[in-house]
């Protein structure tokens, strides 16, 4: 199975805060059958996050993190394309959820046909429009 991660799910895998992650949802992240992906967008996210002192990580640098999604936890990272851009302009936010960058990852789900895994409930709001949700109980 294909599977995109959002952003707290990457950040709670790579800080290895397994307790913030759900059985079912460290389940599928273990599954080496599992293909695991991050938008572009999250990366950029955790970044500046980083940059910021806003997360803790066992890396030093913004470089060594970003080697280190790839090399150390087999999770690819998924470039815009512009399908995702048309998709994101047609989405409807729900409930007053205007984060833009999850909008977008959202789209790029949406897009792929591919189920989105993330911690954060407003996206069950997404459902109607297409979103494959799988929601990370903590």
């Amino acid at each position: 199975m294909r599977c995109l991660i959002d952003t707290n799910i990457l950040i709670f895998l790579m800080s290895d805060s397994r307790v913030e992650l759900s059985l079912d949802v460290a389940e599928i992240l273990s599954d080496y059958y599992n293909l695991l992906y991050v938008s572009s967008l999250s990366i950029i996210e955790i970044v500046f996050l980083l940059n910021n002192n806003k997360i803790r990580t066992k890396y030093r640098d913004a470089e060594g993190l970003i080697a280190a999604i790839d090399k150390d936890y087999y999770v690819q990272t998924f470039q815009t394309k512009p399908e995702h851009i048309d998709v994101y302009a047609r989405l409807q936010p729900v409930d007053g959820h205007k984060d833009q960058i999850d909008h977008f990852i959202i789209a790029q789900s949406i897009c792929e046909k591919m189920p989105l895994i993330s911690s954060d409930r407003k996206f069950f709001g997404y459902r109607e429009q297409g979103l494959d949700f799988i929601y990370n109980r903590r």
